[in-house]
C-alpha cells in the first residue's frame, strides 16, 4: 500500500488540533479563535447557546480553558465547565445536558508538554472533515464580531459531573451480574480517569488490589504509566496477584488489559474476544467489526471464520465510528485499544470497553489470557520516520514511485506496507505487515532509508 493522503488542513489532525502547549496552534489567542469560529459554526438561530468543556491533568490546561471560555463567552454561549474528565465523559454530558457542543482540552496519550483540542458535536459525534475544515475557515474570517454586551454568555463550574459519568459507565454493565471475586490492579496514567476509574470498578464489586497513577500534578500524565507503557501496570498486576490489570491513557479513551501472568492483550484480541461475545449472545449488529487499516490480518482471517467481515477505514476512531454509522455496526476500534461500542457510547471509551472485557470473564470463567488464544497474530511491525514536513514529503513522485514498488513486492508473499503522514506529530508512520520475519525487517528498512533519502 503507497502512502495515505490526508486531506490538507492547516490545524485539524486526525483527532483535533494538537501540539505543544504555547506554540502555535495550541497558544490562548489562536484557541479563543478556535472558540470564536465553533461558536459560530454551531449557532443556530437567537436563543441561548450552551457549550460542555472538559479537560485532562495537564498543566497546560489552566492556561486553554480560560481562552476557549472567553471566545465562547464573547460569542454568547453559556459554558458549563466539568474540569479533569475523560474525553467519552465529555462527549456522553454533551448529549444528556442539551448542549449545542462538547470541548475537551487533551493530548490524550502525549506528554504533557502536549495539549490539544477536540470538538463534539450536540448529538456527542466528534466532527467530520468538512466541518473541521469550515470551523478553520471561520478562524480566518475578520469579519467575525462577538455580540452586544448584554448578549454575552455566562460560565459556571458544576461539581456533579464525575456521578453523573459514573453512573452512566456502571449502567453499562451487565444488571444480573457484578465484579465480586475478581481481583483487578489500575493504572488512571495520572489523567482525567484518576476521580473516575477507581469506584466505578470499586461499586461493582471488585477488589482493587493496587492502583496507581492516580496523583497528578501537571505534569506526569502518561509518564511512565497508563496505557503507552504497559511493563509498568503488567509488573504491578503479577506483583499483586490481581486477575487481570487495567490501565487507560490520558484521556480514557483508549483501553490496556493485561492478564494475572502479566501478558499485555493486544487491542486486536481484545476486539476479537467482544465481537465473539456478542455474536454468541445475538447481540452482533451489521455482521461486521470495524477497525483500521493497522488492524491485523490475523484478526480478519479470524472473523472470517466466524462469518463476520473486517470492515477497514483510514486511522483515527472518529473514522472508524463514521464507518459503524453507516453500516450500522456496534463494535469497532484500532489496534491501540481505541474500543467504540456504540450500544453505549459515541466514541472510544476506555471504562465502558473494560466492563464489557470483564463482563466475559465473569461470564465464562475464564482468565483474561485467553482473550490472546483466539488466534495468532500475523507479524506486524510498526516505525516512525520524524520529517520536518511529511505531507510535503510523501507527495513527491519519486517517493511514492519506490514505496508503490515497495508495496507491491510485500503483497507478493500477502504482506501489506502502510505509510502515512501521522495528523499528531511530524513524523511519517511506517506499518508492515507479513508472515515472512526477513521480508519484513527489510521492507521496514527499505522504507526509511526511502524516507529519509527524499
Amino acid at each position: 500500500m503507497t502512502a495515505h493522503k490526508d486531506k490538507e488542513r492547516r490545524y485539524f489532525g486526525t483527532d483535533g488540533m494538537r501540539g505543544t502547549a504555547n506554540s502555535a496552534p495550541i497558544t490562548p489567542d489562536l484557541v479563543l479563535r478556535l472558540a470564536e469560529a465553533a461558536a459560530v459554526f454551531f449557532r443556530k438561530g437567537a436563543r441561548r447557546h450552551r457549550v460542555v468543556i472538559g479537560k485532562d491533568t495537564r498543566l497546560s490546561g489552566y492556561m486553554l480553558e480560560p481562552a476557549l471560555t472567553a471566545g465562547f463567552v464573547s460569542m454568547g454561549f453559556d459554558v458549563t465547565l466539568v474540569g479533569p474528565m475523560p474525553t467519552p465523559a465529555v462527549a456522553m454530558l454533551t448529549r444528556s445536558m442539551r448542549a449545542d457542543l462538547g470541548v475537551v482540552i487533551s493530548a490524550s496519550h502525549n506528554p504533557y508538554c502536549d495539549n490539544g483540542i477536540k470538538l463534539f458535536a450536540h448529538d456527542g459525534f466528534k466532527l467530520d472533515d468538512e466541518s473541521e475544515q469550515s470551523i478553520e475557515e471561520l478562524m480566518h474570517d475578520k469579519t467575525l464580531k462577538g455580540v452586544r454586551p448584554e448578549r454575552l454568555g455566562r460560565a459556571q463550574r458544576i461539581e456533579d459531573a464525575p456521578g453523573r459519568y459514573i453512573e452512566f459507565v456502571k449502567n453499562s454493565f451487565p444488571r444480573d451480574l457484578d465484579l465480586k471475586g475478581l481481583k483487578i490492579a489500575l493504572d488512571c496514567a495520572n489523567g482525567a480517569a484518576y476521580r473516575v476509574m477507581p469506584p466505578i470498578i470499586w461499586e461493582l464489586g471488585a477488589t482493587i488490589v493496587k492502583q496507581i497513577g492516580d496523583n497528578p500534578d501537571g505534569t506526569n500524565i502518561n509518564k511512565d504509566c497508563g496505557a503507552t507503557s504497559p511493563g509498568r501496570i503488567a509488573d504491578i498486576t503479577v506483583k499483586a496477584g490481581a486477575d487481570l490489570g487495567i490501565a487507560v491513557d490520558g484521556d480514557a479513551d483508549r483501553l490496556l488489559v493485561v492478564s494475572k501472568q502479566g501478558k499485555v492483550v493486544d487491542g486486536n484480541h481484545l476486539l476479537a474476544a467482544i465481537a465473539t461475545h456478542l455474536q454468541k449472545t445475538d447481540e452482533i449488529r451489521g455482521g461486521s467489526v470495524v477497525s483500521t487499516v493497522l488492524a491485523n490480518l490475523g484478526l480478519e482471517r479470524y472473523l472470517t471464520g466466524k462469518k463476520l467481515s473486517l470492515l477497514r477505514t483510514e486511522v483515527g476512531d472518529r473514522y472508524v465510528v463514521e464507518r459503524m454509522r453507516k453500516e450500522r455496526c456496534n463494535i469497532g476500534g484500532e489496534p491501540s485499544g481505541h474500543i467504540v461500542l456504540s450500544d453505549y457510547a459515541t466514541t472510544g471509551d476506555a471504562l465502558v470497553a473494560a466492563l464489557q472485557v470483564c463482563a466475559i470473564v465473569v461470564r465464562s470463567g475464564l482468565g483474561i489470557e485467553t482473550f490472546s488464544q483466539l488466534f495468532e497474530l500475523v507479524p506486524q511491525r510498526s516505525i516512525d520516520v520524524p520529517m520536518s514536513n511529511p505531507r510535503q514529503s510523501l507527495a513527491q513522485e519519486t517517493l511514492q514511485n519506490t514505496l508503490a514498488k515497495l508495496g507491491q513486492r510485500i503483497a507478493q508473499r500477502q504482506g501489506r506496507l502502510l505509510v502515512r503522514a501521522s495528523g499528531t506529530e511530524k513524523v511519517v508512520r511506517v506499518m508492515a505487515e507479513v508472515e515472512d520475519e526477513r521480508m519484513l525487517h527489510e521492507t521496514l528498512e527499505a522504507t526509511r532509508e526511502a524516507l529519509l533519502a527524499a
